[in-house]
């Protein structure tokens, strides 16, 4: 497990959470045209600003708020299939809350629900580098998760007031924002050869089953594909790290 490294004062814990700020600065930056997109496509889909902005303030999850509108904008009215739809999507969740599980149950019930609410791809990749470096801390995920809820929350907003003037977000490129900040959290991280082969191994498959597979079921079997491939070439190999 990695060390943990308590902060003593609360000066210091207050000092973790602007780090983790400034930390996610670069991070926010690709947030911000994903959120100005998803608000001029909700308001373009059907929804009226206030539910756009509502729907960003509880769910805060890009992917399930695109994939909700779009249902929405389809025609779709069973409340139930949306959920099931959006749920999912975000199954990959449950892998990144078990590989953060070992301190989140540290933390009291009520905070562990507050650090959860934001845990998303973005907020948990920062995080991991923030553990592989120097230990958890509340305070630092809190600063994260905060900073990425204002930006989406900020986005979201412009993207509805934009909404007007940017009829069609997707061919001014903005799409390819979220995909490119993935890709500068994720290349950073694969400096070891098992790395590398869960990074090959999750694309690889990805891209055969977003081929064969119907709707988002690419996400979930490659997520599986990748854990299943790294658990294998950690508890074997000399090259875990």
């Amino acid at each position: 497990m990695f060390a943990e490294k308590p902060l003593p004062v609360k000066r210091a814990v207050n000092a973790e959470f602007w780090r983790a700020v400034g930390d996610s600065a670069p991070v926010m930056l690709g947030v911000l045209p994903f959120g100005i997109t998803y608000g001029v496509v909700g308001v373009s889909l059907g929804l009226t600003p206030a539910e756009a902005i509502l729907m960003s303030l509880v769910v805060c999850a890009g992917a399930a708020q695109f994939i909700s509108v779009t249902m929405i904008g389809m025609g779709v009215v069973d409340f139930s299939l949306i959920v099931f739809t959006t749920l999912l999507i975000n199954l990959r969740h449950l892998l990144m809350g078990a590989s953060l599980a070992p301190y989140l149950t540290k933390v009291p019930l009520g905070r562990q629900a507050v650090l959860a609410f934001v845990l998303v791809d973005e907020s948990y990749a920062i995080m991991i580098n923030r553990i592989r470096a120097r230990g958890y801390d509340e305070s630092y995920q809190l600063g994260t998760n905060t900073a990425l809820y204002v930006t989406w929350a900020t986005s979201t907003i412009l993207g509805v007031a934009m909404g007007e003037y940017i009829p069609d977000p997707l061919a001014w490129g903005l799409d390819f924002a979220m995909p490119a900040t993935f890709l500068a959290m994720l290349v950073p991280r694969l400096v070891s050869r098992t790395s590398v082969a869960v990074c090959l191994t999750a694309a690889v498959i990805a891209v055969a089953s977003a081929l064969y597979l119907p709707g988002k079921w690419y996400i979930i079997v490659a997520c599986l594909a990748a854990s299943l491939a790294g658990g294998l070439l950690e508890g074997g190999g000399e090259d875990a790290a």
